[in-house]
């Protein structure tokens, strides 16, 4: 009986492997990557142009008759149209604060434009392409069991008295509203592995510092935000570095992003504006208001708490601070344990390899598995609470995460509709065409980066879609190269961080419990701020290479516009 199966086994190797070989005859390159392409991977073959008959034999595919590829049947693939559903879902959200709903219709007019408006193709496309897919990924599902994980683990700390403890203890060591946020901001800066985990921790460590000396949540979730992806892409060892290493040329990855970190003006800056205003108690926009609030009534919501559920009515008094710091020290390290083991480090790799081909998904997931296990068990030998209790904390924790779990599955569900529309090239193709504009070409990178981050809410995929056209563009040896390298990372990081659809900001709201529309409305003048700014250093980074001057050079010069700006609203709010 093995044989056969052996014998068989044997042949579809074979079979694999001619097929690899029988692609170069059947396919005829890759038309994606002509300017102005119709044309998407063939969902019969997967664009290898060859499919197995009933017979086991290497046959052309009926579908594309071999040529892997086939014209996309909407009339408005790699089309401004592309970008119109995420455009919509975003003017919505800020209109009616209302997240949801917005997302939602956005996602229905992404099927309405890919089924070129037929009713059965839109309501298929929606489900089964949008929301279905996003929900059996792999990798979404990785970060979705991260996330209620995180939130059980909030609950037993908060049930168990380690959050009230920490509060007291903060009490009496940290005296200010400023020290509080300082320190949230220095915890961000040292969780700087991954942007999710980040988030979230950093929420759960500094809540009850902030709500003693009423900061809003408002406040704190800006300082979450804008210490996760900023402090991730200036970070060598980080998923984001890894991410970055693996889109660009093979063994250019770790060298370039460190040669890049100088140039990346939007991280830099936006670290400096949180500090500067913190230092000089400065702050505009709608977020005045929410800090007013906080400060003089207390009201560190200034409307609901979509969070409230995680409060409980534990016995504060029997908690220590060791009952927060332990479970979330040992989550850290079973966390980092967890992204060099799915990275290989115990098959042999070395550690900086590990991190680098390292799958945040599986590392977070493990590692807090493993975390909230060491939860359970040292709150069973503390006493802290029954047994019953802690498993009740379960679907607690979960029930509390359900905003983030929704958030996350529409705006990957929107982000498939982009894709299928083919909004990257068209974004692609544009940049290419402003490939002779050299002197410019920073800051035209730099905006691309922000709209497409912005509309699509993901970072990764537009560092997938614009590092290998600068590549393309530029030699390595060009001065130019490395400054529109960083101008495409900053500019990712800075539309992400301003996208109410992007899943960093919507973690950045879970960490904080607060509202996400609140969120977005009040960070956004402070990201968009700092953009300006950002961008007129690209702009000045172009000018002084094409002039043959050190491109280093526009860094003083960026700090000291960010400062000259900071102070120009100090002054203002004294008059």
């Amino acid at each position: 009986m093995r044989n056969p199966a052996s014998r068989l086994a044997r042949a579809i190797l074979v079979l694999m492997m001619v097929l690899a070989m029988a692609v170069t005859a059947f396919a005829a390159g890759d038309p994606t990557e002509e300017s102005g392409t119709r044309m998407i991977e063939c969902p019969d073959c997967g664009a290898v142009g060859v499919v197995l008959s009933d017979d086991l034999e290497a046959v052309p595919c009926g579908t594309c008759g071999g040529g892997g590829y086939i014209p996309s049947p909407s009339r408005f693939y790699n089309t401004a149209l592309a970008l119109l559903p995420p455009v919509i879902a975003i003017a919505l959200a800020l209109i009616t604060k209302e997240v949801y709903s917005s997302l939602f219709i956005g996602i229905l007019v992404g099927g309405l434009l890919y089924s070129n408006f037929s009713f059965e193709g839109t309501v298929l496309h929606a489900f089964s392409d949008g929301i279905v897919a996003s929900l059996s990924d792999s990798y979404n599902v990785g970060i979705l069991i991260f996330l209620v994980i995180l939130g059980t683990m909030v609950c037993l700390m908060n049930k168990a008295g380690g959050s009230a403890a920490f509060g007291r203890w903060a009490k009496q060591n940290i005296k200010s509203r400023a020290g509080a946020q300082l320190a949230t901001i220095l915890l961000g800066c040292l969780i700087f592995i991954d942007d999710y985990f980040n988030c979230l921790t950093v929420g759960s460590v500094m809540r009850p510092i902030t709500d003693k000396h009423r900061v809003s949540r408002a406040k704190l979730a800006y300082l979450i935000d804008a210490t996760a992806a900023p402090i991730c892409i200036i970070a060598p060892i980080s998923s984001w570095a890894a991410a970055v290493a693996g889109f660009a040329e093979e063994g250019q990855g770790l060298t370039l992003f460190i040669r890049a970190i100088p140039y990346n003006f939007y991280a830099l800056l936006t670290i400096l504006m949180m500090v500067g205003m913190v230092l000089l108690n400065v702050e505009f926009g709608s977020m005045q208001k929410y800090e007013r609030n906080a400060v003089e009534k207390g009201d560190l919501f200034s409307g609901s708490n979509p969070y409230a559920m995680l409060d409980s009515d534990a016995d504060d008094a029997k908690g220590t601070v060791l009952d927060l710091v332990l479970p979330i020290a040992v989550l850290v390290v079973c966390c980092v344990v967890g992204m060099i083991y799915s990275g290989g480090f115990f098959s042999g790799a070395d550690f900086i390899t590990a991190f680098s081909d390292s799958d945040a998904s599986v590392g977070l997931m493990l590692g807090s598995a493993f975390g909230l296990l060491f939860a359970l068990v040292y709150y069973s030998v503390r006493r802290s609470m029954s047994f019953r209790e802690m498993m009740g904390c379960i679907p607690e924790g979960f029930k509390a995460m359900v905003p983030a779990i929704l958030i996350l599955t529409f705006a990957w569900s929107l982000k498939g509709m982009t894709d299928s529309l083919g909004a990257k090239y068209f974004v692609r193709d544009f940049v290419r065409s402003a490939s002779g504009l050299q002197i410019f070409l920073p800051v035209i990178v730099f905006a691309v980066g922000c709209l497409l981050a912005f509309a699509t809410g993901t970072s990764w995929g537009t560092f997938g879609i614009l590092i290998p056209i600068v590549q393309n563009v530029f030699s390595m040896d060009n001065p130019l190269a490395i400054i529109c390298i960083s101008a495409c990372m900053a500019g990712a990081v800075c539309g992400d961080h301003c996208s109410p659809i992007s899943d960093t900001t919507i973690m950045a709201s879970a960490g904080a419990q607060c509202d996400h529309v609140n969120h977005v409305s009040t960070q956004l003048p402070y990201a968009v701020s700092c953009a300006v700014v950002s961008g007129l250093s690209y702009l000045i980074a172009g000018i002084l290479v094409t002039a043959g001057a050190p491109g280093i050079l526009s860094l003083p010069i960026a700090i000291a516009l960010m400062l000259g700006f900071l102070f120009v609203l100090k002054q203002r709010q004294r008059a």
